[in-house]
C-alpha cells in the first residue's frame, strides 16, 4: 500500500497542518479522527490494514488528516467562544485547502467521501451537509449528531450552525436540500453494544427522512461496542458492498 505524509502551514488554522495519503487511484475518502486523536490514528488502530485491499485495487484513495478537538470542545481551558471560533476556522481549512489538496491529488471529478467514527462521525456528517457542492456523501461511524453533546451547556450561532441535529431541522434552503438529495451515499452506521447510542443515529435519520432526503440506517447488533473492532468490521463491509 503506497503511503506519502505531508504538511502545510494552514492560513485557516495559523499553524502546521498534516495528512496522510493512502493509494494512487479511486474515489476520494477522507478520514476525520476520533475525539482528540491525530491523522495517524486509523492506522496506529489498524483500519488501514483493514483497507490494504481496495486500496491496493485502486477502489479508494484515502486522505487522513488531524481533528482541532483539544484546541475547541475538549479543551476545558478555553472560553467557548473560541472554541467555537476554531471549529469554524478547521471547517475552513477543510473546504478551503483540504479539498484542493485532494483535489489536485486526483482529479476535479473524483468523489468525495468523508468519514468518521464517534466524534469524527459527528464532524464528517456536517462537513458533507455544510458543503454538499464539495462533498459528495458521507460514512458517519457510531456518532452523535448532537453538537451540544460535547459543549458543557454553551450554545450560539456556532455552535447551532455546527449541530447538524439543530440546524438540519430547520434548513430550508432548496438549492442545498436538493444537492444534498443527488447523493446516494449518506450512510448512518452505529452498533448497539458497550457505549454505543443507537438511538442518536435513528433520530437524527428521521431528521434527513422528514426532509425528503435519501439514507441509509444501518444498527449493528449488541455483539458491537463503541469501539475499534466496530469501525474495522464496518468500513471495510461499506466499501465492499456501497461502492
Amino acid at each position: 500500500m503506497k503511503r506519502e505524509l505531508s504538511s502545510w502551514y494552514s492560513p485557516s488554522l495559523n499553524k502546521e497542518m498534516p495528512i496522510a495519503t493512502y493509494g494512487d487511484y479511486g474515489f476520494a475518502l477522507l478520514l476525520i479522527p476520533t475525539a482528540a486523536a491525530d491523522y495517524l490514528e486509523y492506522e496506529r488502530f489498524q483500519l488501514m490494514d483493514h483497507l490494504t485491499s481496495y486500496i491496493d485495487a485502486g477502489k479508494v484513495k484515502v486522505f487522513s488528516i488531524d481533528s482541532i478537538n483539544n484546541e475547541s470542545w475538549l479543551n476545558n481551558e478555553m472560553d467557548p467562544k473560541h472554541k467555537a471560533i476554531r471549529q469554524q476556522q478547521w471547517n475552513s481549512y477543510v473546504f478551503d485547502e483540504v479539498v484542493p489538496f485532494i483535489r489536485n491529488s486526483t482529479s476535479q471529478e473524483t468523489p468525495i467521501i468523508t468519514c468518521g467514527a464517534s466524534f469524527g462521525a459527528l464532524h464528517s456528517m456536517n462537513l458533507f451537509l455544510k458543503r454538499p457542492d464539495l462533498i459528495n456523501g458521507v460514512i458517519a461511524m457510531s456518532g452523535v449528531y448532537d453538537l451540544s453533546e460535547y459543549t458543557k451547556g454553551y450554545f450560539d450561532d456556532d455552535v447551532y450552525f455546527n449541530s447538524p441535529w439543530h440546524y438540519m431541522q430547520n434548513l430550508t434552503d432548496h438549492a442545498i436540500l436538493e444537492q444534498i438529495r443527488q447523493s446516494k451515499h449518506i450512510h448512518i452506521l452505529t452498533g448497539s453494544g458497550a457505549f454505543e447510542d443507537p438511538s442518536a443515529s435513528g433520530n437524527f435519520a428521521k431528521v434527513l427522512y422528514d426532509k425528503g432526503i435519501w439514507y441509509e440506517l444501518d444498527i449493528w447488533d449488541k455483539d458491537w461496542p463503541h469501539d475499534w473492532n466496530t469501525w474495522r468490521a464496518m468500513l471495510p463491509q461499506y466499501l465492499e458492498t456501497r461502492f
